[in-house]
């Protein structure tokens, strides 16, 4: 399959079937708030390292979690009702994505996030799109994850932990709200260890891209969720 080129002035995507076999879709375009949103609406990601254009991607098969079928493990039962960590969201979004990218770069694990993603996702979050997920020990900060939100489709990005648990605490809670706020589908992009434990499972990419044209055009919850998320957690 050949991977398009986008140019700056057009917003719109090849279709993602014609992606090739690893997930890649198209090159170049821009980070614009109308692209991002047309993208996760069409079932397509950025992701590309400091020394590469703009990579658009949409795997074949795609990894979802439905939120009303997430498993937690009695250990991490165990550690919820233990209350060691303060959940929060959308109290502090650069820190959560800027600690997504400090502590990938430490563990030489991914640099993606490089500073034009990262003010993307920031106006995302200012114009109440993009949110973010803290745990908190203390006053301090450690853990946490962000994503967008179209519809009723939360696009899981990244996460980061510096003390035992904390993301995972993070995400159990947050996932158990999303089913409440009657949310149907978390993106998680492709497969990992981590995220499959929760329940998250693989499906075709069509499947996933006819849930997710159903899913983002239903009614969303636009701007900042923290007062939302402690009257109904």
């Amino acid at each position: 399959m050949p991977v398009f080129y986008l140019s700056e002035n057009k917003q719109t995507f090849p279709p993602p079937f014609l992606a090739d076999q690893t997930g890649l879709l198209a090159v170049g375009g821009d980070l614009s708030v109308q692209r991002l949103i047309t993208a996760y609406s069409s079932g397509i990601f950025p992701w590309y390292n400091e020394d590469e254009p703009i990579l658009w991607w949409s795997p074949d098969p795609r990894l979802v979690l439905f939120p009303d079928e997430i498993h937690i493990s009695r250990s991490l039962a165990k550690a919820i009702r233990k209350n060691v960590y303060e959940i929060s969201v959308d109290k502090a979004f650069k820190d959560v994505i800027t600690k997504c990218r400090d502590v990938h770069t430490e563990t030489k694990s991914g640099t993606w996030l490089v500073d034009e993603m990262l003010a993307a996702y920031v106006l995302l979050h200012e114009l109440g799109y993009a949110h973010s997920v803290e745990a908190w020990k203390g006053e301090e900060l450690v853990g946490g994850l962000y994503g967008v939100s179209i519809g009723k489709c939360f696009f899981g990005e990244s996460m980061f932990s510096t003390s035992d648990n904390s993301s995972k605490v993070a995400f159990a809670v947050f996932t158990k709200w999303l089913a409440k706020m009657d949310f149907e589908i978390i993106d998680c992009q492709v497969a990992t260890k981590y995220l499959s434990s929760f329940g998250a499972r693989e499906i075709p990419r069509k499947e996933f891209l006819g849930l997710l044209e159903k899913t983002v055009v239903k009614p969303g919850i636009i701007g900042r969720w923290t007062s939302l998320f402690n009257e109904e957690k």
